[in-house]
Order: C-alpha cells, then sequence, then structure tokens
C-alpha cells in the first residue's frame, strides 16, 4: 500500500496525538508495603527508582533504631499546639510540613514551631496533586508558601516538601527537585486524618505502636485529637524499646 507524503505526515500526527502518556507525566499515589513485626517497611520499586534519581527520601536507615517525626498540617483543628508541649517537654525534634491555608490561620503556631526547632516543610499553597498541574502552577504553589513563611518568621530556609495528597510523577518530581526542594513521603502511616470517628487516644497509641519501626519517617496529621493525646505515651514507648528520635536534617544532610 503506498501513501502520499502528506497522508504519511497525518498517519504521524495521529499517532502522536492518541499514543500513550508519556512516562514522566505518568501519576503515581504514593503507597507502602507495611512488614509484620515491626519490621521496615518497603514501597514499589519504581518509586524507589524515582526517589533515587531525585534525591527523595521515603525511609531512613533500616539498621539503626532512629525515627523521624512528620506532620501534615492544612487546617487547624486545635491540636497544634498540645503537640508542640509535648515536643518541647520531651525535647524530640519534627517537621510540620503546611499549606497556604495553615500558614494564614495559625501563623503564632508556624512562629513558634520554628522558634523551637522544628522544620517547616512545603505542602504546597492550595494543596493540589502537583502532577496534575503544570510545571508554573507547581512553581507558584511551592513559591507562595515559602514567600509568606519567609514574611512571617524571617526565614528564607524552606528545603523539604511533602507533596499533597501523596501524588507524584517523574515530572512533578524533577520539577520540585529543581525548585530546591526534596521530596520526603513516608513509611509509616495510618487512617488519622478523619476528624469523625476518632476511637480514642488507646486506639492511636496501639495503631502507631504496631507499625514503628527502624528508619521509620512517620506521617501523622495534627488534626487528629487521638494522635495528641497519644504522642507522650507513644515517644516514652519508643525511647524504652531504644528508638531515637532525629530531625529529617540529620537524615538528609548527614556528612560522610
Amino acid at each position: 500500500m503506498k501513501y502520499s507524503l502528506t497522508g504519511f505526515f497525518l498517519i504521524i500526527l495521529l499517532g502522536l496525538l492518541f499514543a500513550a502518556p508519556a512516562a514522566a507525566d505518568e501519576v503515581y499515589r504514593w503507597n507502602f508495603k507495611p512488614a509484620e513485626n515491626n519490621q521496615p517497611s518497603d514501597t514499589e520499586e519504581v518509586y524507589k527508582e524515582l526517589l533515587k534519581k531525585y534525591n527523595g527520601y521515603f525511609i531512613g536507615d533500616t539498621d539503626n533504631k532512629e525515627l523521624y517525626l512528620t506532620f501534615d498540617n492544612g487546617y487547624e483543628n486545635g491540636y497544634t499546639s498540645d503537640i508542640l508541649d509535648v515536643l518541647k517537654e520531651k525535647d524530640v525534634p519534627a517537621a510540620f510540613f503546611v499549606t497556604g491555608h495553615y500558614l494564614k490561620s495559625a501563623p503564632d503556631l508556624v512562629k513558634r514551631m520554628k522558634k523551637e526547632g522544628h522544620i517547616v516543610g512545603n505542602h504546597s499553597y492550595h494543596h493540589p496533586s502537583l502532577p496534575e498541574v503544570s510545571n508554573e502552577r507547581i512553581e507558584k504553589e511551592l513559591d507562595k508558601v515559602k514567600e509568606a513563611y519567609t514574611r512571617l518568621t524571617g526565614d528564607d530556609d524552606m528545603l523539604y516538601l511533602r507533596p499533597p495528597q501523596g501524588t507524584f510523577s517523574e515530572r512533578s518530581l524533577k520539577q520540585s527537585q529543581q525548585l530546591g526542594y526534596i521530596n520526603v513521603f513516608w513509611s509509616f502511616a495510618y487512617v488519622d486524618w478523619e476528624t469523625e470517628g476518632q476511637k480514642g487516644p488507646e486506639h492511636a497509641y496501639q495503631r502507631i505502636m504496631k507499625r514503628v519501626h527502624p528508619g521509620a519517617v512517620m506521617l501523622l496529621h495534627a488534626v487528629s485529637e487521638d494522635n495528641a493525646k497519644a504522642l507522650e505515651k507513644v515517644i516514652d514507648e519508643c525511647q524504652e524499646q531504644g528508638y531515637t528520635f532525629k530531625s529529617l536534617d540529620e537524615l538528609v544532610l548527614k556528612t560522610p
């Protein structure tokens, strides 16, 4: 069968229009694979490959009993102050990933985080799925948070990003890295963000302790009253078991 030159290019054009999306734009939703008996979690091989390529993290050194507490803060529900009280009393560092709404609604708590030595990370301004928006929108989302944080605290050091909704793609990882961010996912979490149907601090304590493991990057949500009330007991028990709480800086910025 013979085609004219025009027909040939038309076929090529149609193929491009209907081709599958580029691999760099494939949208992934973060997940981890919890293990039994407090052994380290794992995740998908493709996720690990992408994190390695773009200098992202989801877990620390699994040979050491070190833990990294992180909290996602989007809407203040009254419990971050209690969490900060516990962290101060126990001298435990944490990272708080904040949205634009949080910076506007809880500025005094953000300033307190900074003052008490915690990391404040970027969780985007409007909490969109980053792989599903343009590079320009990603840049605006992240810049608006950093600018608001700097105006509030005078600090322009915002190094870490927690991708909103746990979604990402190779493109969003690359774009955020080029903007100077280190993506931090997690190796531990449970359904703690639903404000209705909380089952009490003992339930939160049991869920957390069941999944604690060496090198865990722990994701907790500050909207959970149960988390806030269980946190002191969790810290005490983890330390009793020989765990040490570390800052993300000690994980990411470690020197040889």
